[in-house]
């Protein structure tokens, strides 16, 4: 039962940060701030969800079977500035990582999670190795929603709780997304 609710709740929490993701780049105004980089250190929208979904696709193809880091994946690679991309391609690269996540996912028996994986050659309980890649998800969500509210220009519609409302979510007179 317990293993159940585990399985139902990772499900809920990468649902919830692909949500997330959508809706902030739902609302970044042009293609070419897609690939745009606040400094020469920093990455763009386009270069985190390249690293996303490489992420995904390399650790969720065979996920109970091969080690999680696939010897295909460049992940150096993945940094690199793509060049001009358009918003239908930033969403067709994240699209295609999401999918071979969902897909494994969506497989997973609660007896799968007494299992052992390996990332990089380290052994992992699925436990494990599901919580460190939602952790992964929202950490990298996060870059993705704080450059596309910088992007709106103060024109970003709230994907939480808008400042100074509190109050009123916490009376239950407005629901949050």
């Amino acid at each position: 039962m317990v293993n159940d609710a585990y399985l139902r709740d990772v499900m809920k929490g990468f649902r919830m940060y692909r949500s997330l993701g959508e809706q902030a780049m739902a609302q970044v105004p042009s293609d070419a701030d897609f690939g745009t980089m606040l400094d020469p250190d920093s990455n763009s929208i386009a270069v985190i969800v390249q690293h996303l979904a490489g992420n995904l696709r390399s650790r969720y193809r065979d996920f109970l079977t091969t080690d999680g880091e696939k010897a295909d994946r460049d992940r150096d690679g993945e940094f690199e500035a793509p060049g001009s991309v358009t918003r239908a391609d930033v969403l067709r690269i994240w699209e295609d990582g999401w999918a071979v996540a969902f897909a494994a996912l969506s497989a997973l028996t609660p007896a799968d999670l007494d299992k052992t994986v390996t990332i990089r050659g380290e052994a992992f309980l699925v436990v494990e190795a599901l919580n460190r890649s939602v952790t992964h998800t929202a950490y990298h969500v996060g870059q993705i929603v704080y450059l596309a509210r910088h992007f709106t220009s103060g024109h970003w519609t709230t994907l939480s709780i808008p400042k100074g409302k509190s109050a009123e979510f916490n009376k239950g007179t407005f629901k949050v997304r």
